[in-house]
Formats: C-alpha cells, sequence, structure tokens
C-alpha cells in the first residue's frame, strides 16, 4: 500500500501543478497569460477558437485525472 500511495502523491503533485499552469492560460477577460504566450497573435488573426478548444478539452481531462488520484488517495488512506 505504501508503494501506491507515494506513486499517487507523485501524480497529485504532477497533476495539480499542470493544473495550475493550464487554468492560468487560458484566456480572461483582459487575455490574461494566453496573451504572453501568442494569444493575442491567434486572436488578431480571428483563429483563437481551436486553440481555446483544445486548451479547454486538455484542463478538463487533468481535473479528471486530479480528482480521480484525490478519490483513490482517499481511499488508500482508509483502508490502511
Amino acid at each position: 500500500m505504501d508503494v501506491l500511495q507515494i506513486i499517487l502523491q507523485v501524480l497529485l503533485v504532477i497533476t495539480s501543478a499542470f493544473l495550475t499552469m493550464l487554468v492560468l492560460l487560458h484566456k480572461g477577460k483582459g487575455g490574461g497569460l494566453s496573451d504572453m504566450f501568442g494569444g493575442g497573435i491567434s486572436m488578431g488573426a480571428g483563429s483563437s477558437g481551436v486553440a481555446e478548444r483544445n486548451l479547454n478539452r486538455i484542463t478538463i481531462a487533468f481535473a479528471i485525472v486530479w480528482t480521480v488520484v484525490i478519490v483513490l488517495l482517499g481511499l488508500v488512506q482508509k483502508v490502511s
């Protein structure tokens, strides 16, 4: 059980860091950090829809993995 718990904790740290980064890359009302990485250029060209949809999908996938890891860690804590 200890190895599984360590693996889940490492996975939690990694997914938390990526989820934070992905949320910060989303376009806010003022453009936010996504403009720093080229978001303003694609918006000027009028083709920001595909990039934003892909960013949404990746963020949702990481959020689901993060939630599953949290639940699994809780179950491992309860069992041991």
